[in-house]
């Protein structure tokens, strides 16, 4: 299914056009259910973001200050999506111990769930067999309609998507990520065993 993804084809989208693309399938009234978000690569270059400028130049302290700031955002987006009639839940796939990038944005995810999100995490250990050649990819995956290959440059900045308007292969995508995310464990779980006991150290911009 993943080697279906990669060689479907599909709209290549740039950054913007990519968000939005999604912004307006999210608001068709057609397009209600499951949203899933398949997270996989330990490391992504958030250019222009605050708080990774902030962790790049060792301001924890600052980083924990713009997080919290943006957690009345964060719950207004989780009550759009439930206007909206969609449910959004993302899977992240982790390796041990923790890179401190992944460290980094554990502490932004734990606001999206306590704002109202569903995140799962699961050990890469479990999808190896899926990446027998190559990891899996990035993806968004709406409603059994459309999926969304996330792209990113050789730094791992965001750089687009490709959409994909295969019904059948955004069920199976669908299907795949929840039976992955039935495995995961609890975010909140995770954090306080992995994430909470040890500050992350920054990384070079």
């Amino acid at each position: 299914m993943f080697d279906g993804i990669r060689a479907a084809e599909g709209t290549y989208l740039d950054r913007r056009a990519y968000h939005a693309d999604a912004a307006a399938l999210r608001a068709n009234p057609a397009m209600t259910g499951e949203v899933w978000k398949l997270e996989r690569s330990q490391f992504f270059h958030e250019t222009g973001d605050p708080a990774w400028e902030a962790f790049c130049s060792g301001d924890w302290g600052r980083v924990l200050e713009i997080f919290e700031s943006e957690r009345t955002a964060i719950r207004g987006e989780a009550e759009e999506y439930a206007r909206l009639g969609l449910r959004l839940r993302r899977l992240r796939i982790v390796e041990l111990p923790p890179t401190p990038y992944l460290r980094w944005e554990m502490y932004s995810h734990r606001i999206f769930v306590e704002s109202g999100f569903e995140i799962g995490v699961l050990d890469a250990g479990r999808v190896r067999w899926f990446e027998r050649e190559r990891p899996l990819p990035e993806l968004m995956v709406y409603g059994g309609e459309v999926v969304y290959q996330v792209h990113y440059d050789e730094h791992w900045a965001p750089a687009g998507a490709k959409r994909i308007d295969d019904p059948a292969l955004a069920r199976a995508a669908a299907r795949t990520v929840s039976a992955l995310y039935r495995q995961a464990e609890p975010f909140m779980e995770f954090f306080e065993r992995e994430i909470a006991p040890r500050t992350p150290e920054p990384v070079t911009a």
